[in-house]
């Protein structure tokens, strides 16, 4: 019999558990548990310089692992400047648990000092919440908490703890917990069979079938069972914002992210098909545009772990509740087992259609000017070019987002980490350094803006205390740029409040944090800088890049129209 106090359960449970890290901030209300992990030398704890960005490393930490990433915050403050990553995390479906303090259990509801209500604040945006009520419970709690975030649909679970259930001079018997047991919750585990069998059929008698696919897939480690359905079937594929890189972005069956700013030829042959083979996608309103025009003539097949998601927005004709992965792998085995190909003439008169959209067009084509001045799609170009498409990529939010999924082809799942549901500026940073802790060989990249870097900035500091030389791509246009192009499009150019007349020298601010810093304003010096930039490993580099302050992310879908409905240009529409 081993005995423990709350605080040491906690540490020892995460050891047990197989965590590597805790991203947190220390406070009152968690001192037993920082005093507990003083002395836990086989987890590294990183000291952020805000409580969001610990969440955001853990974000980031559990995109491109797959595994639950661990955050610890005090009470009151601390909790609180956690919630915007809690809420990240819950819109993309991403494991994490979130280990809050709380003022002792006597003082709850006094209004005590650091008191707020971390259970009533994040339970919309939390797949489930917990509140320790006596030091034995953390155990299996806590086991509860690693089984909910990371089953099923993943998501982000809180645990709040009274300072004195962590109480050291408490001792209590502690035992490893081998499973954890809950009733009420059980996620399909394998889809339904006739389903699938249906579905494989539809397929197979499909004349403009595409597959439409999304985060799901990436999460439910299901890009091997869905590239060979699709080379089997020679269908055409389409990924949504999050699920880029679960189909090979270099492939000539891939053609393009979909949706607001996706390609020409994803939306129009999403337009025109007659079967949609929907895996692990929420048909959310940056994709479907207009829900009463989308796809008219579609039957619609749609995959998913989590029954809510399936017809809440877009009827399925063909629903199947299960893993993407065993939904796949038993639908290749059927179609198989079938033994039908798809009529030739018929795949080959789609794919004519499909390559005629394509044209000579590409999938994101651009006006790339005289090069006198850089385009900031030149730049997302040439960072795939020196990373050879092989980098993690996290980006924050806004037109550099959208550059950075459409230019850089990203050929593998977890490879690209951005905020697709919430849309949070300052997310990329952290993001970024939560990969680069766990795959500190690999090239790992922010792509940012002059407005979304300022929002975490103080990181750059955490960066230099636990070395990790992340490179910061700045697309600088001196804008808040997605805002600019919309004031453009929809408000005749009225730019309120978003031009930023005062900026820092980000090189010299890098400096400031101990790091190197880049300007570069000429066309010219963004390959070798840019190789520069990567040839240093050991070192972070802020590249801060002077792109054109006028440039539009095209195309754009219209609002409330049909898929095939968008502006391709400043000028130009379909």
């Amino acid at each position: 019999m081993e005995l423990l106090s709350g605080a040491e359960m906690v540490v020892r449970f995460l050891r047990d558990e197989g965590v590597k890290y805790i991203y947190g901030y220390p406070g009152g209300a968690v001192l037993h548990i920082y005093d507990a992990l003083f002395k836990e030398k086989s987890i590294e704890h990183i000291l952020v310089r805000h409580e969001q960005a610990a969440t955001h490393m853990a974000d980031g930490y559990a995109r491109a692992t797959g595994k639950a990433g661990v955050v610890l915050v005090t009470s009151g403050p601390g909790a609180t400047n956690a919630i915007t990553g809690i809420a990240t995390a819950f819109m993309d479906s991403i494991p994490m648990v979130v280990i809050s303090g709380q003022v002792p259990s006597n003082m709850v509801g006094t209004d005590a000092f650091q008191e707020t209500d971390m259970i009533g604040i994040s339970r919309p945006i939390v797949k489930h919440s917990f509140m320790i009520k006596h030091p034995l419970e953390i155990p299996d709690v806590m086991k509860k908490a690693f089984h909910l975030a990371e089953s099923g649909r993943p998501g982000p679970v809180v645990i709040d703890i009274p300072k004195d259930m962590t109480n050291p001079a408490e001792k209590f018997e502690y035992v490893y917990p081998k499973k954890a047991k809950l009733r009420s919750y059980s996620p399909a585990v394998r889809g339904h069979s006739g389903q699938i069998r249906k579905a494989a059929e539809l397929l197979l008698a499909a004349k403009r079938p595409i597959i439409y696919a999304g985060g799901g897939v990436v999460m439910g480690n299901a890009s091997a069972q869905l590239t060979e359905l699709a080379k089997m079937l020679n269908l055409p594929v389409t990924n949504t914002l999050m699920g880029l890189g679960c189909y090979p972005g270099s492939d000539r069956q891939f053609v393009g992210m979909l949706g607001m700013h996706g390609s020409y030829t994803a939306n129009l042959a999403m337009h025109h098909s007659d079967v949609i083979l929907a895996v692990g996608a929420r048909f959310d309103d940056r994709v479907i545009n207009g829900a009463a025009k989308f796809c008219p003539n579609a039957k619609i097949i749609h995959i998913d772990i989590d029954p809510a998601s399936i017809s809440k927005t877009i009827k399925a004709d063909i629903p199947i509740v299960g893993p993407v992965d065993s939904v796949l792998t038993e639908m290749v085995a059927i179609v198989k087992e079938i033994g039908q190909a798809p009529n030739a003439e018929t795949v080959a008169s789609w794919w004519k259609q499909i390559d005629e959209w394509r044209g000579n067009r590409g999938l994101f084509p651009y006006d790339k000017g005289d090069g006198s001045i850089i385009k900031p799609q030149a730049a997302i170009e040439m960072l795939c070019e020196v990373t050879k498409g092989e980098a993690y990529v996290a980006s924050d939010v806004g037109q550099h987002q959208m550059f950075a999924c459409q230019y850089y082809r990203f050929n593998k799942p977890n490879r690209w980490l951005n905020s697709g549901g919430l849309g949070t500026m300052g997310f990329g940073l952290p993001a970024a350094m939560g990969v680069k802790l766990n795959f500190p060989d690999a090239d790992v990249a922010c792509v940012t803006g002059e407005g979304s870097i300022q929002m975490n900035i103080q990181e750059l500091s955490t960066c230099l205390q636990y070395d990790l030389p992340v490179k910061i791509i700045n697309l600088n246009n001196g804008a808040l740029g997605m805002v600019r192009q919309w004031q453009d499009m929809v408000y005749n150019s009225r730019y309120s409040h978003s031009y930023m007349e005062s900026l820092p020298d980000f090189v010299k601010l890098a400096e400031a944090y101990g790091h190197v810093g880049m300007r570069i304003t000429d066309l010219k010096d963004l390959k070798p800088k840019m190789e520069e930039a990567f040839a240093m490993k050991d070192r972070l580099v802020f590249l801060d890049i002077a792109v054109d302050t006028s440039e539009h992310v095209y195309p754009m879908q219209i609002k409330d129209g049909a898929m095939r409905d968008m502006w391709l240009s400043k000028t130009e529409r379909t």
